[in-house]
């Protein structure tokens, strides 16, 4: 069996299917098991690009979470945890509490 080359896949084609305008820079689950970013606005029932790949700052969903850099980080639509079941990739830096963001690098 072989593959065939198709993208770089730093971001992907993604139909909005939610019901709802998706705008730049919302965060969007794959899947319900990973996150993707919008680069533009999508219209609903429209197709627009991803991002798949690279560096986020983000909401913590809790602000007084310590977050050290290289650990797992998960999405849950109110923002960025330590814990959770949709993957959004992992600390590109330390957040210390009473930020509000994170920097996450998406897992692809």
């Amino acid at each position: 069996m072989t593959a065939m080359y198709e993208m770089r896949g730093e971001a992907l084609d993604y139909k909005n299917e939610t019901g709802a305008d998706i705008k730049a820079g919302d965060i969007v689950t794959l899947g319900n098991k990973r996150i993707a970013v919008a680069g533009s606005d999508i219209d609903k029932n429209e197709v627009g690009a991803v991002h798949v790949t690279g560096v986020f700052a983000m909401p913590k969903k809790t602000a007084s979470d310590v977050i050290a850099m290289g650990v797992p980080l998960f999405w849950d639509a109110t923002g960025i945890a330590l814990a959770g079941t949709v993957e959004a990739g992992y600390a590109a830096a330390a957040s210390k509490a009473g930020e509000l963001t994170v920097k996450v690098k998406l897992v692809g």
